[in-house]
């Protein structure tokens, strides 16, 4: 079976979350992003799920530490990944912000992995006043889709986008 491991970026508000959620309908699809364990310490400590700036530069720094510490993160990524190896999802979606953090997780995994940059002229504009999201458009992806038609056309075509991938995908 052909797997393909899908890094996916974008600044926030611009469709990511539906798009993977949308890419369900067709394909086996399984979804982690790096920020996740960060999130259950936060969680365990008094955040309560806030996306306003304060709180990402929270997680930011956060995941910042434990990259530094013990890299917490790609740790998390790399358990989730074997999961997916020995799974029947086609498709693993890996939210990473960091280029030097999607660098690191590609240079881990040994199934074909595209990095992907979703955009929106509608969303969410840095500065967030932390690094991880302020300098997503500065890695250089693989793809770009421009994320700003109705839904059943972003459907469409992030469809035909994630098949035309596919295709080109040794089994």
């Amino acid at each position: 079976m052909k797997k393909l491991v899908v890094v996916i970026n974008g600044s926030g508000g611009v469709g990511k979350d539906t798009l993977c959620t949308l890419s369900e309908r067709h394909f086996r699809v399984k979804g982690i992003s790096s920020i996740d364990p960060i999130k259950e310490i936060a969680r365990q400590n008094g955040w309560n799920g806030e996306k306003d700036a304060k709180s990402r530069k929270f997680l930011a720094d956060l995941k910042a530490l434990f990259v530094a510490y013990n890299d917490l993160p790609l740790q998390y990524l790399l358990k989730e990944y074997q999961a997916f190896a020995a799974g029947e999802e086609e498709i693993l979606f890996v939210h990473i912000r960091e280029g030097e953090e999607i660098d690191k997780f590609k240079r881990s995994v040994d199934a074909p992995c595209v990095t992907l940059l979703v955009t929106r002229s509608d969303g969410q504009q840095a500065p967030w006043g932390n690094a991880s999201d302020d300098n997503v458009g500065d890695y250089p992806y693989d793809v770009q889709f421009r994320n700003d038609k109705s839904i059943p056309e972003a459907e469409r075509d992030f469809v035909e986008l994630l098949r035309s991938i596919l295709s080109a995908v040794e089994p």
